[in-house]
């Protein structure tokens, strides 16, 4: 079988290997740490290309995919691949003299006396200290005003201005299929699409929007209902067009979990999120009922998952067994035949970052072996491989994935 057959068989719930690294931005790889883990190899050097500045990650490049036996190549909208090269849209940028790198827009950067450097886009400036791996924003990019007991809410007029002004254009949805079609010849690996989000997150930031959906409930439903009616126009104009090339699509990423818990009652969820998801899910198979959908929600979510598979989701991601107590065996049994576990592979905050070659190699074995069975189950990390990872491990990380299938 090809590498997209064998996520394809998995997908729809059949005994099958699948790995992923990189199809999307929270199961790729630090660019920090990408060089190190190229050169142990065996494979010639090259800068890493950082398709995701806010983390710093590397887009993966075919040889080490081949070498590490993944079966997932990475598309954003008609922005970047991995599944063919396009040297005339990067630059090269050493970020300070700290790595050598190639980046899409170099002028978005600067580097200040102290080493650090900045970063501008239309979302605002980021800045990495010399001491970081990452920009950095403000609360993480999460307004807290603990003094404030009203939180901040847009007006529907100018959210339904930005869902407006955000919809495609033909020249957009002309390049995007001619560009998936480009990927989807060019590799026989399964195909992940970016870029098109739900939009169902923390308006105005976690806090404050955790007190607006438990304060306000019938404004949230009208924001939602706003926002999914344009994805739905959004998704009938686009989703017949790359459905022929795309085998998995990123719906959100809607994290809904702390270490210990989710973050909002699980009734709440259900209330506010589950009706909006299903009815975009719903949009998106109509049109695509080959192509599957895909949710990331970090941390302590298993009294979500239910809710997920009510709301029309086909993969779950990071499956952050770690958090809130309930292990990857009940993360299993629960999602069975009803939801792909994408991620979950290795504790990514204990046993990789601290764990020897062994206990690496041990655990990674075990949750495969459990995970895989009734098929559902596509091989990554819980959530990216951060810039301290050694190589060494993540080198046996994947060799044991790959003997546990």
């Amino acid at each position: 079988m090809t590498s997209r057959e064998r996520v394809v068989r998995t997908l729809n719930f059949k005994e099958s290997k699948a790995i992923d690294l990189g199809g999307m931005l929270s199961t790729g790889i630090s660019c920090f740490a990408y060089p190190r883990l190229v050169e142990a190899l065996g494979l010639s050097y090259r800068r890493p290309r950082v398709h995701d500045i806010h983390q710093m990650l590397a887009l993966p490049d075919s040889d080490v995919l081949d070498v590490l036996d993944c079966d997932v190549v990475t598309v954003h909208l008609d922005w970047w691949t991995n599944a063919f090269t396009e040297d005339q849209q990067w630059y090269p940028f050493d970020f300070g003299g700290r790595l050598e790198a190639l980046v899409q827009h170099p002028q978005r950067f600067a580097v200040l006396e102290d080493g650090s450097v900045t970063y501008e886009d239309n979302r605002g400036s980021l800045i990495m200290p010399p001491s970081s791996f990452v920009f950095n924003e403000q609360h993480g990019g999460q307004p807290l005003d603990l003094f404030s007991l009203d939180a901040p809410k847009e007006s529907l007029e100018e959210i339904e201005a930005q869902l407006r002004a955000s919809q495609f254009t033909d020249e957009q949805l002309d390049s995007i299929e001619s560009f998936c079609r480009k990927v989807r010849t060019s590799t026989d690996r399964a195909v992940f699409f970016n870029g098109v989000p739900m939009g169902l997150k923390y308006r105005g930031g976690m806090a404050a929007w955790s007190m607006i959906c438990l304060t306000e409930p019938d404004y949230v439903k009208e924001v939602h209902e706003l926002i999914t009616t344009y994805r739905i126009r959004d998704y009938e104009q686009l989703i017949p067009r790359i459905a022929p090339y795309v085998d998995v699509f990123m719906t959100n990423s809607d994290d809904q979990g702390t270490q210990n818990a989710p973050i909002m009652p699980p009734q709440t969820f259900t209330d506010l999120y589950v009706p909006y998801y299903r009815r975009m899910n719903d949009a998106i198979h109509q049109n695509a009922p080959q192509m599957k959908t895909f949710l990331h929600s970090c941390g302590a979510i298993y009294s979500l998952l239910e809710a997920v598979i009510a709301s029309g989701f086909d993969v779950i991601n990071p499956v952050q067994w770690t958090a809130g107590g309930h292990s990857y065996h009940e993360w299993k049994d629960l999602s069975r035949g009803r939801l792909v576990l994408w991620g979950g592979g290795i504790n990514s905050q204990g046993t990789l970052p601290l764990g020897t070659l062994e206990e690496i190699a041990c655990e990674t074995a075990e949750v495969v072996k459990y995970l895989r069975t009734d098929g559902g189950f596509v091989f990554n990390s819980i959530h990216n491989i951060l810039a301290e990872i050694e190589p060494q491990k993540v080198i046996t990380m994947y060799e044991a994935a790959g003997r546990s299938f």
